[in-house]
């Protein structure tokens, strides 16, 4: 296994999104998973402008992430124009709840079926509990734990 400390410390404080997106996609040439993975979690952490840690960041990071793999798997840029919609629409608490408290979204499904569980709507609930209802938390956790992932692995990042 070839030694990626140094291309893990530079992607550790590297804030250019162009230079991450290209060591995705260099990392992904060569399956070095590793670095794919660690490039791939600092660009979706540094391309939200809000501030880290609140619930706007964590559904932001969400939304930059899948925009990214969806635009990979299609060869073109791909928007999430229905969702980013629906935030204007109602704003991010309600978005989540929505998601939480209704049937599974396409979203839900194709994050589940890229192994990404953390960026669900509901991993997000669970990471903010204390916005949301206690039905909606409950709703979330629920949904988690049907398909077979354990609520609390994803309640931090």
């Amino acid at each position: 296994m070839a030694d990626n400390s140094k291309i893990m410390a530079f992607i550790a404080t590297c804030e250019d999104q162009a230079k991450l997106k290209q060591l995705v996609k260099n990392a992904k040439a060569k399956s070095d998973k590793e670095v794919e993975q660690a490039a791939f979690k600092r660009l979706i952490s540094i391309a939200p402008g809000e501030k880290p840690g609140t619930l706007e960041h964590d559904l932001w990071r969400t939304i930059h992430a899948f925009e990214h793999v969806l635009s990979e798997e299609k060869g073109k840029t791909v928007r999430l124009s229905r969702t980013r919609q629906k935030l204007d629409r109602v704003g991010v608490a309600a978005t989540l709840e929505d998601w939480a408290l209704g049937k599974p979204t396409d979203g839900f499904n194709m994050l589940m079926d890229r192994g990404l569980p953390e960026l669900t709507g509901e991993a997000i609930v669970l990471r903010h509990s204390g916005r949301f209802s206690p039905d909606t938390v409950v709703a979330a956790r629920k949904r988690l734990v049907e398909i077979g992932v354990d609520p609390d692995s994803v309640s931090s990042l």
